[in-house]
């Protein structure tokens, strides 16, 4: 199953990663860094937040918190952001295989494999889930 999901959009948690679980189907899911949001602090601009159109229909203000709890974590820790993010994966049941992580560049290749080897503790978990809200169901069309 190739779906959006990750800390900012965790709506698959309700129905389809618990269907995937129980029926072996593996899942790959896109968007593992939120477009990038998961990286950095809410408010830079980037080239690409600045003209992806449909990734502004995609995350909302309110799920700034979730983005500084990442980088509190990743700052508490000394790694970069996207480990942080991309480790949290590496908890989670329901078959994530491999998160589709977008690579542009060779640190992100590096980022990717170093998550591999940073386990989260529950307590970081639990502090990086807690601001989640709800969202409005997105990514299909």
């Amino acid at each position: 199953m190739q779906n959006h999901y990750n800390l900012i959009y965790r709506e698959e948690e309700r129905e389809m990663l618990p269907l995937c679980a129980d029926q072996g189907i593996g899942v790959i899911p896109w968007s593992p860094l939120a477009r990038g949001r998961l990286t950095r602090d809410w408010d830079t601009a980037t080239a690409r937040s600045d003209t992806d159109e449909f990734g502004k229909l995609l995350y909302v203000d309110s799920d700034r918190t979730v983005v500084e709890r990442v980088g509190e974590v990743a700052a508490e820790r000394g790694v970069p952001r996207a480990q942080v993010a991309l480790a949290w994966f590496g908890g989670k049941p329901g078959g994530v295989a491999a998160p589709i992580i977008g690579a542009t560049k060779p640190e992100h290749i590096d980022d990717a494999i170093a998550s591999l080897d940073l386990e989260l503790t529950p307590a970081e978990v639990a502090r990086l889930e807690e601001p989640y809200a709800p969202h409005v169901t997105v990514g299909f069309r």
